[in-house]
């Protein structure tokens, strides 16, 4: 295992999205809320500031309000400072494309295994999908290396 400081050094660097599911805790489902092929990218600095740009595949072009209505939901970006506790990242929200995550903390766990960081969010009922009760996020990224 490594130490905190060990993990917080482990994160720097700009990391790559692979993939993005979501696991229903009562059933074990897993579903890809953003699709099978999402892209997206987490940049986190040695001076403990992160950057999560997270997009849906197949998003197109809005010709209308109603679709750059739409386009909010295939999206997931926030940015703001974090820190390191044994193998969770804590960002203090201070600009997100949801206002209700700003100045809030988000908990995420994390694992990295050589180039791969694997990420776990907190269980918690999903807007979207309130029918299927607590779920988690599960989001895979490689080490972007050029």
């Amino acid at each position: 295992f490594r130490s905190p400081m060990q993990n917080e050094r482990a994160l720097i660097g700009i990391w790559k999205l692979i993939s993005y599911e979501v696991e229903v805790q009562k059933t074990g489902e897993i579903f890809y809320s953003m699709g099978q092929n999402p892209s997206g990218f987490a940049c986190f600095t040695e001076n403990n500031y992160v950057m999560v740009t997270l997009t849906a595949d197949k998003r197109k072009v809005a010709t209308n309000d109603h679709e750059k209505a739409e386009l909010l939901n295939t999206i997931v970006s926030y940015a703001g400072k974090y820190r390191v506790e044994g193998n969770e990242w804590i960002t203090s929200v201070q600009v997100a494309w949801n206002p209700e995550w700003i100045n809030t903390e988000q908990r995420r766990q994390f694992e990295i295994q050589k180039d791969q960081l694997r990420v776990l969010t907190s269980w918690r009922v999903m807007p979207n999908w309130a029918d299927k009760g607590m779920q988690r996020s599960i989001l895979t990224f490689s080490k972007a290396t050029n």
